[in-house]
């Protein structure tokens, strides 16, 4: 599936088009700052963007209440439905924010800064939201998509592997050395769909779901672009009944600018970078939110000067950029004692 470029510092009012409709698996973020003096601003998911189109989504942070309040709404036939009201709305005003919309089955999950804020039952039915629409009291520096992965990743025939990232008696010897209870998984992002451009007057819809792909560890695959911030990549896997380590790389072409890598044999999760082919120091503060035999959501958004880092919903680490040319991040590894069952950028 193609992956949509970011708009960037687009002008309010704003429309865009979501090329290939909203479904299962698929992430929009939207990056900004809320104005100092803003009394109310929203994001809408709709159905089109001529006359008044039905709103699948509206998400209204509100500032001139009683209590600062997040409402979300939808829009069918000209009429709004009941709201939800949310407290507090997590998105202070002179502050800047991350927004991430994941369209799960039966639901969105909302994420603000990194943590799941609230579940937002569809009314209508995601697949008829080609639409992005801003307004009000914001300044939005980047709304970005994220599809998910349809099929396996093709092998890399001489692609040059690093003298670190061997087989795993090698990755214990040479690879960085350097807490709440799991919630419930939230969001299952192993559907998709193929792309389906909009353009003016035109909508085609989704074809019917594809069977779940089959992922291969060790995993490798190239991010079409590299990382930007509002990026997100989710990986969903089960850890292995023995499990010792696993890890998770962001690399470029010369070394590793994330290393994740939870490690059962000491209960910690080790974050690091490999540069010039030296690994930095290590992170591990933070807990250990993995248990053997159970299933994980791991999702790593790139932002503006760091990764942030959720695991199964909650927001659980976040690392600073050591490598600072994001575009040249453009290889996710996968390798150690996992199964996974999607992989999402």
């Amino acid at each position: 599936m193609a992956c949509q470029q970011p708009f960037f510092n687009p002008r309010l009012p704003f429309t865009g088009c979501i090329q290939g409709a909203l479904h299962e698996g698929k992430t929009i973020t939207v990056t900004g700052r809320v104005l100092p003096g803003s009394q109310r601003f929203y994001v809408n998911l709709q159905c089109g963007s001529r006359g008044n189109p039905d709103i699948a989504l509206h998400f209204n942070p509100r500032y001139d209440e009683s209590k600062d309040v997040v409402v979300c709404n939808t829009m069918q036939h000209s009429k709004w439905g009941p709201e939800e009201r949310e407290y507090p709305a997590s998105m202070t005003r002179g502050a800047n924010f991350t927004l991430m919309f994941l369209v799960n089955r039966d639901s969105y999950s909302l994420i603000v800064n990194g943590a799941h804020f609230m579940e937002y039952l569809h009314r209508l039915s995601s697949s008829r939201v080609d639409t992005i629409f801003v307004d009000g009291g914001v300044e939005i520096q980047s709304i970005a998509f994220s599809n998910p992965a349809v099929t396996p990743p093709p092998p890399q025939p001489g692609y040059p592997v690093h003298p670190h990232s061997g087989q795993r008696n090698r990755t214990k010897s040479h690879q960085s050395k350097s807490c709440p209870k799991t919630p419930p998984q939230w969001c299952n992002a192993t559907q998709a769909f193929s792309a389906a451009f909009c353009a003016p007057g035109f909508f085609q819809t989704p074809p019917p779901y594809t069977p779940q792909p089959s992922f291969v560890v060790p995993y490798k695959n190239i991010m079409v672009g590299g990382l930007y911030p509002g990026r997100n990549i989710i990986v969903q896997g089960v850890v292995n009944h023995n499990a010792d380590r696993f890890y998770v790389n962001l690399r470029f072409n010369s070394g590793v600018a994330f290393h994740f890598n939870p490690r059962f044999d000491e209960n910690t999760v080790v974050r690091n970078s490999l540069l010039k082919e030296q690994w930095g120091p290590e992170e591990r503060k933070g807990g250990m939110p993995f248990y053997r035999g159970q299933p994980f959501t791991v999702t790593i958004t790139c932002d503006t000067k760091c990764y942030r880092v959720m695991v199964n919903g909650v927001q659980m680490f976040s690392y600073n950029h050591r490598h600072f040319l994001l575009q040249q991040i453009d290889i996710l590894e996968v390798e150690g004692d996992v199964s996974l069952s999607s992989v999402v950028f």
